[in-house]
């Protein structure tokens, strides 16, 4: 598992809970460390063990937890980048989720050794679409669920998002589109930053 993706689940327990409940938490997964180094890779069970043993903390279910972090992706001020990244994808929530399938492809741009599922957004009619999470990381239906709920606050588009669990190792997620222009989005400058 990339280094990125456990330490972005450290970023996410030590903001929202606090760094002792962090240092529990890698103590009950049995790890003898605390801090994972971002560019480093681990093996994927002992991603699932500090998981596990942080749904058992917070005596939650894994999805919701998952589905807070992909909130906290887009809204954390300190992960600002991935917000970007994101909101690159179109001017309105429509646009976003067209874009949607190339995530993986830019997510590798910025780090060229992060493997993300393969997306696939298929739209029903007018405001209805799905989104299919392959199979790579497990729960990422539901990271992406987050994400999704989030930009959606992010444009002001007022959506419903129903996210049905795993099928031949593949999620998916119904997104409806109520309003794309429900309520003032937050700013976002194209050139932010250059200069």
């Amino acid at each position: 598992m990339h280094g990125l993706i456990n330490r972005t689940i450290q970023s996410f327990t030590c903001h929202t809970y606090g760094h002792a409940r962090w240092l529990a938490v890698t103590e009950a997964a049995g790890l003898d460390f605390s801090e994972f180094e971002a560019m480093l890779t681990y093996d994927e069970d002992l991603t699932r063990q500090v998981l596990s043993a942080l749904c058992a903390d917070l005596d939650r279910d894994e999805t919701d937890v998952l589905e807070d972090l992909g909130t906290f992706l887009v809204s954390n001020p300190n992960v600002e980048s991935l917000r970007r990244l994101l909101r690159f994808g179109g001017v309105n929530y429509t646009e976003f989720l067209h874009s949607l399938d190339d995530l993986p492809d830019r997510a590798r741009l910025a780090v060229s050794d992060l493997n993300l599922p393969k997306l696939e957004l298929r739209e029903h009619a007018a405001g209805q679409y799905s989104l299919t999470c392959r199979a790579g990381l497990q729960g990422f239906g539901s990271v992406m669920q987050g994400v999704l709920r989030a930009m959606a606050d992010d444009y002001g588009a007022l959506v419903v998002l129903d996210h049905h669990g795993g099928n031949n190792g593949a999620e998916v997620i119904d997104i409806t589109v109520i309003e794309s222009a429900w309520a003032k989005g937050r700013s976002f400058d194209l050139g932010a930053g250059a200069g």
